[in-house]
């Protein structure tokens, strides 16, 4: 199996094979907690004016995502696992975009599947990557923005990749030290509104699901997450 580490937007683009779209904080975290919580369907889209003009054509649908890390205007949840944690999301859709994960999403055109990636669902990321035997992989860690260097994103890509290559790898001081060093954010009382202290013990919960979530298209060229 060869294996490719690719970063932001622009490693998307080179992305081959089996290819990971990489975002810990906060984009593909959320999308596992929303699927938890019996979301029917997810639509992440690259641009916030699409998720607008969906919503306007299915008012029941959920507008979530941010920009900089702040909720969208007349969006219901900005990108926190906090803020949709107990939600009963059952027969809901939601309309996720983001700063970088779903911007990673949209620009993984040469894959041949592609997967979303985080640290809650790693292991399942790997064990389903190594049962389907692919000649290829791409992690791509999509960073902030997609486009500056993101550790907890980078730490997510070398532990999908030690998992593939059956290498035993203890990052638990690596998920604390990102407490000081990715997510300091989190941790700044006058931003807890943006980002809640608990997102980060949320987004590094390693391993918490067992489940990996696809994106594919349907036949309107409309992606969409599905469990796989």
């Amino acid at each position: 199996m060869k294996i490719n580490i690719l970063h932001y937007i622009e490693g998307a683009k080179k992305a081959r094979g089996a290819v990971v779209i990489i975002d810990v904080f906060r984009a593909f975290s959320v999308e596992c907690y929303a699927t938890a919580n019996n979301v029917r369907k997810i639509i992440p889209v690259a641009s916030k004016e699409l998720a607008y003009e969906l919503r306007e054509k299915n008012p029941g649908y959920l507008l979530v995502g941010e920009r900089g890390g702040i909720k969208l205007p007349d969006f219901d949840y900005g990108n926190s696992p906090t803020e949709i944690e107990h939600l009963d999301l059952t027969g809901k859709v939601i309309v996720h975009t983001t700063s970088a994960g779903t911007q990673g999403l949209e620009n993984a055109r040469g894959a041949d599947k592609i997967l979303t990636g985080s640290l809650v669902n790693a292991k399942a990321i790997a064990d389903y990557i190594k049962a389907n035997r692919f000649e290829e992989v791409s992690l791509v860690a999509m960073g902030n923005e997609g486009v500056r260097e993101a550790q907890e994103d980078d730490l997510c890509a070398l532990y999908i990749k030690a998992l593939l290559e059956e290498r035993p790898l203890d990052i638990t001081q690596q998920i604390e030290s990102l407490k000081t060093a990715g997510g300091e954010r989190f941790f700044d009382g006058l931003r807890s509104d943006m980002f809640p202290e608990r997102d980060f013990y949320l987004c590094t919960a390693l391993n918490a699901f067992d489940f990996v979530l696809q994106f594919k298209y349907d036949n309107d060229g409309l992606g969409y997450i599905v469990k796989v």
